[in-house]
């Protein structure tokens, strides 16, 4: 595997500063598998328009490490148990690759209704050698848990509001599931709208983040179906 990609050291350095930060301990081939994603997600965009950031230093923070803040979140929900995730409105990849090569038992399906963005996935899978990454071409309403398309943690970042999110994914979250929608700063808006036009949705966690290098609100809203508990 090409480490660089194209891809500073002084950037590798950052990741490997922003690991440290986040708590994660990560070995050398994670690393530079990230390094790597790193370097397709730049080689790929200027043809695809996978992101419209496109300043290295700006895909690591603004991506790479905003994605990473959210893998403990994800381990404390799941633990080390292998499951089945489903990362909608994929895009590029994030946080569906990063988490692929961060949690290996994870299998990881990044759902995009664009073709190429789903056919971008699947060669970061085959380039990094990452069997629990799949992209798929689809809407994720037409995936069904009870077809044996479910998943047991659906995911988004920045994908559409939690009304539309949880509405369009239901469909695909086993029994027992959790969602799991990485937003800005806390989404107090979205949240009395869902309340309202879906209270058979339980917001159990709001769950703050730290994104090393990025002075920018970070959270995730942590949700599964059944009526929310009376405060």
């Amino acid at each position: 595997m090409n480490q660089d990609m194209g891809v500073s050291g002084a950037s590798r350095e950052v990741l490997v500063g922003g690991l440290q930060a986040l708590g994660l301990r990560l070995g050398d081939p994670q690393v530079d598998a990230l390094m790597a994603y790193l370097g397709l997600l730049q080689k790929w965009n200027k043809v695809y328009n996978l992101t419209a950031v496109r300043d290295p230093a700006e895909m690591m923070t603004h991506h790479l490490l905003d994605s990473l803040s959210a893998i403990e979140p994800l381990v404390r929900q799941v633990g080390e148990r292998t499951v089945q995730l489903l990362d909608v409105g994929s895009g590029g990849g994030l946080p569906g690759v990063v988490i692929a090569v961060a949690c290996p038992w994870i299998n990881v399906t990044c759902v995009d209704t664009v073709a190429k963005k789903a056919a971008f996935i699947q060669q970061v899978a085959a380039t990094l050698k990452l069997p629990n990454l799949r992209g798929v071409h689809a809407r994720v309403e037409s995936l069904n848990a009870m077809a044996g398309q479910g998943f047991d943690v659906v995911c988004s970042r920045a994908f559409a509001s939690l009304v539309d999110f949880v509405h369009w994914s239901q469909g695909a979250l086993y029994p027992g599931g959790v969602w799991m929608a990485m937003k800005g700063k806390h989404p107090l808006d979205e949240l009395t709208t869902l309340a309202a036009e879906a209270p058979d949705v339980d917001v159990f966690h709001v769950e703050q983040l730290h994104v090393p290098g990025l002075a920018a609100e970070r959270c995730i809203v942590w949700m599964k179906p059944g009526a929310p508990a009376v405060a």
